[in-house]
């Protein structure tokens, strides 16, 4: 979708390649500029936020309460903020993961992790395929922007010591591809295309052909192609986040994958973020820090 800008509309590549890397869009609305964030990390906290409320309950519809009471950030969130840590800093990825899970130790990791390898001082990867592989990856898409074979490979890195399972390797990767594309500022039918030709994944459902049959499902297969369509098939951030809750399924770990994609895609403006961070984040003061040094300030 375009933006205006000076008397015409310029195209999401020409935007972003013009605002540089800090990723902020500036939109001319009712003659005043509002800041839009375009980038990966916030689209994964504001939809495990979103989705948390609605995890157990299989909803299938879009209409509800986007920012209800009973949200709150899940182990999607701390994963991601740990992401981050480890490819801003250069840091060890499974000691790193292991610092950041071990000060939020209530999240509902999944059991293995959450009984063992989080507690392990030599942790192995478990040959795990589960959707934490895809939720947690966003900020090497963004960390990596210009490059997308480093963008790739930061996405194994952080991947391989936990979900090295090649169905939990593709997910993450996957995930990690079309987030990159789409700062690229390549289309959704783009994006759609390369995942599926590299993927092959399934993306040719649309959301109300997926919703009425999908089951909770944890598992990258049956997790990441769905969430991705969600997004490509958005108008806009929040629709993308409602696309993926209505499905019924595991709907926080839906939203967090999703949304990276529509936040670079779309990216999300400042009134969102500022209720995300003022209701939901004020006890999580590191992931805010993490958040603020990867946007840039």
């Amino acid at each position: 979708m375009g933006l205006a800008w000076e008397g015409r509309e310029k195209t999401a590549r020409e935007v972003w390649r013009e605002t540089g890397r800090r990723g902020k869009l500036l939109r001319r609305r009712f003659g005043e500029p509002t800041t839009i964030e375009r980038a990966t990390m916030w689209g994964a906290i504001i939809g495990d936020i979103v989705g948390s409320v609605h995890e157990w309950d299989g909803i299938k519809t879009r209409d509800f309460e986007f920012f209800n009471e009973r949200g709150h950030i899940t182990d999607d969130s701390v994963c991601t903020a740990a992401v981050a840590d480890i490819l801003l800093r250069d840091l060890p990825a499974a000691a790193t993961l292991q610092e950041w899970c071990r000060r939020y130790p209530d999240m509902s990791y999944g059991d293995w992790f959450r009984s063992r390898w989080m507690w392990d001082d030599s942790p192995e990867p478990y040959d795990s395929y589960g959707n934490g592989a895809a939720m947690r990856v966003s900020p090497a898409a963004f960390l990596n922007r210009n490059d997308l074979a480093a963008a790739l490979a930061a996405s194994d890195r952080v991947t391989a010591v936990t979900h090295d399972h090649p169905e939990g390797m593709k997910g993450a990767r996957a995930a990690v591809h079309a987030i990159w594309l789409a700062l690229d500022g390549e289309d959704p039918g783009a994006i759609r295309a390369t995942v599926e030709a590299e993927y092959g994944y399934d993306l040719t459902r649309t959301v109300d052909e997926i919703r009425p049959d999908y089951v909770y499902d944890e598992t990258c297969q049956r997790c990441v192609p769905e969430a991705v369509t969600c997004a490509l098939e958005s108008a806009s951030f929040e629709d993308a986040v409602r696309n993926a809750v209505s499905l019924g399924g595991d709907a926080d770990t839906l939203a967090s994958i999703a949304g990276p994609v529509a936040e670079a895609l779309h990216g999300i403006p400042e009134e969102t973020r500022a209720v995300a961070r003022e209701r939901y984040l004020g006890e999580a003061g590191d992931i805010v820090a993490v958040m603020a040094e990867m946007y840039g300030g």
